[in-house]
């Protein structure tokens, strides 16, 4: 028999099922999980990281359309392109096999089956995986041991918004490159997640991606933090350290919040980076890097470089691809998603049988500010999971401040950017109704006129 390698995650609701499979597939595949429903799916991607997913294409009894495969095979390949889904249904339909297809779904499996024909196409989905990852299909297991956490955490949600498709786009382009990428966006919108799904889908992925939070540096660690020192270099350097470059040689440098560096320590963060060479804090020796270079801000650099504030040099050395996150406010159509998505993690998570959100919960979640962003949106499930009662979320779980509230007491107290960005968000969320904006906002109809004459709304 040939050797065991892969993982392989099944997702039946049928228990008997289940049970076979996981006979006959440990004779085939190093790793083997199984669940009884998709609610989960999300999570166990995250965290088990097959190489094939066997889907069942049916999860209601009473509705037997093959949907729900479908829909779940299409939200496979949109999390993970790399995993391949192969569909597994009672129905020989030749029109469902042509849909899953549509979607990225690698075969289709009618059962019953025949067991050789089943792995014949399970093992040749593995092995399409494992190659198009580059993992090394004579291997014995998975993926490889010493994988970084950073590459194994969440992956990112798309949503359906043309901005987000447009920046998928622009990833799929830029990804198999080296090319710099510095990412701009609000806090809690994600773009550390970005950072990692460049990497994963980059050609460096089997290596080390390095994160570092360059404004929770502090200025006299920042030089050995970054580029290492020798043992002796200063009075607490015992043994020679290495810095983020050469952790990350290979591989990817993530520098997160690359606005807060101080100017003078720009300039030997700009030589290295131009070099790609580090010497170590009390060493004189020239080290080569090979890494890929991928920043972020929340902060507007172009203002900061004409404040005198930041490097143009250094800008436009980061600058080569930028990619900005929209806020949560600018995708509203996800955020019901997303909250599904939190939510089924966090009912994993804490044990909690909870099948959804109500209307009631949906209905408040898209009238929040969310200015937090997805941070903040997945803080909240996270909270109302814990404390939830029922069986689904409701918009007491929920616990949101009216947005009446939020926004009135905060409009009097914001800059001209920020008070037209609330008065567009209230505009949107009142369909354009000048009474019931001007309500939300806290302030009398003829002061809205003149707001919006003014911002030109």
């Amino acid at each position: 028999m040939a050797s065991k390698k892969g993982k392989i995650l099944v997702v039946d609701d049928n228990a008997g099922i289940r049970r076979a499979l996981q006979i006959l597939l440990p004779l085939h595949f190093a790793e083997v999980e199984t669940l009884p429903s998709p609610m989960t799916l999300v999570s166990t991607l995250e965290h088990f990281r097959p190489d094939v997913v066997l889907l069942d294409m049916n999860f209601n009894t009473a509705i037997n359309t093959g949907n729900e495969g479908l829909y779940w095979a299409g939200e496979i390949k949109n999390m993970m392109p790399e995993v391949e889904v192969v569909l597994f249904t009672a129905y020989a339909d030749i029109a469902l096999a042509v849909e899953g297809m549509k979607r990225g779904a690698f075969d289709f499996i009618v059962k019953p089956w025949d067991n050789d024909k089943l792995i014949e196409v399970l093992t040749a989905a593995r092995d399409k995986a494992r190659k198009a990852l580059g993992r090394d299909t004579r291997s014995g297991s998975g993926m490889a041991g010493n994988v970084n956490p950073v590459q194994t955490g969440n992956r990112m949600f798309w949503g359906n918004t043309k901005p987000m498709a447009a920046i998928r786009k622009t990833l799929e382009k830029i990804a198999p490159t080296d090319a710099t990428v510095l990412i701009t966006g609000e806090n809690g919108t994600g773009k550390d997640v970005l950072a990692r799904e460049i990497h994963a889908q980059s050609l460096r992925r089997d290596k080390t991606m390095v994160a570092v939070d360059a404004g929770a540096i502090t200025e006299t660690l920042f030089e050995s933090e970054l580029f290492g020192h020798v043992k002796g270099a200063f009075t607490d350097a015992h043994t020679d350290h290495v810095g983020k470059f050469e952790q990350a040689d290979g591989g990817t440098l993530f520098l997160d919040e690359i606005g807060n560096i101080p100017l003078h320590l720009q300039a030997k963060l700009l030589r290295v980076i131009q070099s790609r060479s580090v010497v170590r804090v009390g060493g004189s020796q020239a080290i080569p890097v090979n890494i890929r270079l991928i920043c972020a801000t929340n902060m507007d650099l172009e203002a900061l470089v004409r404040e005198g504030r930041f490097r143009e040099d250094l800008y436009y050395r980061i600058n080569t691809v930028h990619i900005a996150l929209p806020p949560l406010r600018e995708r509203r159509e996800d955020i019901v998603p997303l909250a599904e998505l939190f939510l089924g993690q966090f009912a994993e998570k804490y044990h909690r049988p909870l099948t959804g959100l109500d209307n009631s919960a949906k209905t408040a979640l898209e009238s929040g500010r969310w200015s937090g962003n997805i941070r903040e949106l997945q803080n909240c499930l996270e909270k109302a999971v814990i404390l939830s009662e029922g069986a689904t979320l409701t918009a007491k779980d929920i616990k949101l401040e009216p947005s009446a509230k939020t926004a009135g007491t905060t409009i009097r107290a914001v800059n001209e950017s920020e008070e037209e960005r609330l008065i567009r968000d209230a505009m949107d969320r009142t369909g354009g109704n000048i009474s019931a904006t001007a309500k939300i906002l806290g302030i009398s109809r003829p002061t809205l006129y003149a707001k919006l004459k003014k911002y030109g709304l």
